[in-house]
């Protein structure tokens, strides 16, 4: 388990030990991947990892910065995890305008892996940077 970012909460570590092993090893690099993502942005403020509809969530502490983004592995869906982003935004389809055949996208919503898929780390954290900047980015519109 990568401990670059210990858990401060044991409710949300827990949630990874209910997933399978091959997932939650692939869920920790989306989590790292969003604190790494985070931690090179200025001035967006401190990254808060909590749960919502029981799966890993971060957002910014600051208001009207980003939008949330979840990750998880569901039994609804067996072969696959994801990460979730805001669907009242426009952010899955800036990145299928950006990465049109780099992801699996799922609605207006997700981006899906396959647990033996090699995760694009360059171009979801670019996209993980354009959620956590996604009010702000409105702006400058």
């Amino acid at each position: 388990m990568n401990t670059d970012y210990p858990f401060l909460s044991s409710e949300i570590k827990e949630i990874f030990f209910t997933y399978p092993q091959v997932y939650r090893e692939k869920l920790l690099i989306l989590r790292s991947l969003i604190f790494e993502t985070a931690n090179k942005i200025d001035g967006i403020g401190e990254l808060q990892e909590t749960l919502k509809w029981n799966e890993p969530s971060y957002l910014l502490t600051k208001p009207n910065i980003g939008t949330t983004i979840r990750i998880a592995w569901s039994k609804s869906m067996p072969d696959y995890y994801a990460i979730h982003f805001n669907c009242k935004t426009t952010l899955i389809e800036t990145f299928q305008n950006l990465y049109p055949n780099t992801f699996c996208y799922l609605g207006n919503r997700s981006l899906v892996f396959k647990k033996e898929d090699k995760i694009p780390k360059k171009q979801l954290s670019e996209c993980i940077q354009l959620a956590l900047t996604y009010h702000l980015s409105k702006k400058w519109r």
